[in-house]
């Protein structure tokens, strides 16, 4: 696993816009060596706010849209459609606007498809099985970007402090009861399938987020702080505004523009 690594901008603005840009060039570059890129969604404000920047870049046009694969690291246990799932919103902000291949966008299972979370979970990995190859070693596709966010609490996907889904070690993907934060019910990737991604973002804003984030990158467990057990095989990159960024040391200090 890699080691993290830290950028913080000055605003959530440049943040949103900043993640955009590295978003492009990461895509357009495995493009060009593979031909198909594969990039795992997150939700939350900061992550669509990453979305929405990326649809407004001209930039984006340089991504071959018709080859990119799109998962999702989570998602709310509810019908297709609804407002408050993940897939909802990443389609409003940025996939209903450029030239996908509905074949390559892979949403987790919505509740009026079937009828438990634990049901969705297990077609999930079933799908991630298939997409894996022979060289992956593990039942999920090496995904070339994961983008996660970052809780107040330390949560990342929708693995929470000490709950069942951050001991989990053998399935890639698990229902979510329970969870502190509405809607209680969800779906996510586990740890060990996060782990398959050739590069993890963790982005986050606010200073809300800023104990948490220190906690992570100052050696706290998984247990704890699952955001800190969230490593991707070549890179792991922690991107940052500068009220989440406030108590991590020795970063550079930032203007608020």
């Amino acid at each position: 696993m890699s080691a993290p690594q830290v950028v913080a901008y000055g605003s959530p603005e440049l943040l949103a816009a900043a993640t955009a840009a590295r978003l492009v060039t990461r895509l357009v570059d495995v493009q060009a060596a593979s031909g198909v890129a594969s990039v795992v969604l997150t939700g939350g404000r900061t992550g669509i706010a990453v979305l929405e920047q990326l649809r407004a870049a001209p930039a984006r046009d340089a991504i071959d849209w018709s080859h990119v694969d799109m998962y999702w690291g989570d998602e709310r246990f509810l019908p297709a459609g609804h407002p408050d799932r993940n897939d909802t919103q990443a389609r409003a902000a940025l996939l209903d606007h450029v030239p996908l291949n509905p074949a390559r966008v892979h949403p987790m299972p919505p509740s009026d498809a079937v009828p438990t979370p634990e049901e969705s979970a297990e077609g999930y990995a079933e799908l991630l099985a298939g997409a894996a190859q022979p060289q992956d070693h593990y039942p999920v596709p090496s995904f070339d970007v994961c983008l996660l966010g970052v809780g107040e609490e330390g949560h990342t996907a929708s693995i929470f402090p000490d709950s069942p889904a951050v001991y989990e070690t053998d399935r890639s993907v698990v229902a979510v009861h329970g969870c502190p934060k509405p809607p209680p019910v969800r779906v996510s990737l586990t740890l060990p399938a996060i782990h398959r991604a050739t590069e993890v973002w963790l982005i986050t804003s606010g200073e809300s987020k800023a104990a948490a984030v220190n906690m992570a990158l100052s050696g706290a467990g998984e247990v704890a702080i699952p955001a800190a057990g969230a490593r991707g095989q070549r890179r792991t990159l922690w991107l940052l505004d500068k009220a989440a960024a406030a108590k991590v040391p020795g970063l550079p200090s930032l203007p608020a523009s």
